[in-house]
């Protein structure tokens, strides 16, 4: 062989020849588990079948908050302001 090798050559630039050999870097390790989480997510919500609404109509539109209840009682008896 007449011309310098690789290492040669890159030695005589500054590069070491341990910055030359290919690392997984940190960045790409996150990338490549953040792709698979988001097949995963994709998947799974792909596969789950659609509920179905188990109130009618006028189920949904009754009233619901009830004044006189004794959680509603409690919550603003707790909740007042003191007397002055």
């Amino acid at each position: 062989m007449t011309g310098p090798t690789v290492r040669q050559a890159q030695a005589s630039k500054g590069v070491s020849a341990m910055k030359t050999e290919k690392k997984v870097a940190r960045r790409d390790v996150l990338r490549a588990l953040g792709a698979g989480g988001v097949a995963v997510t994709t998947s799974a919500a792909l596969v789950r079948e659609a509920a179905a609404d188990s109130e009618t109509n006028d189920e949904k539109r009754k009233a619901r908050y009830q004044a006189n209840s004794a959680d509603v009682q409690a919550y603003y008896r707790v909740n007042r302001y003191p007397a002055k």
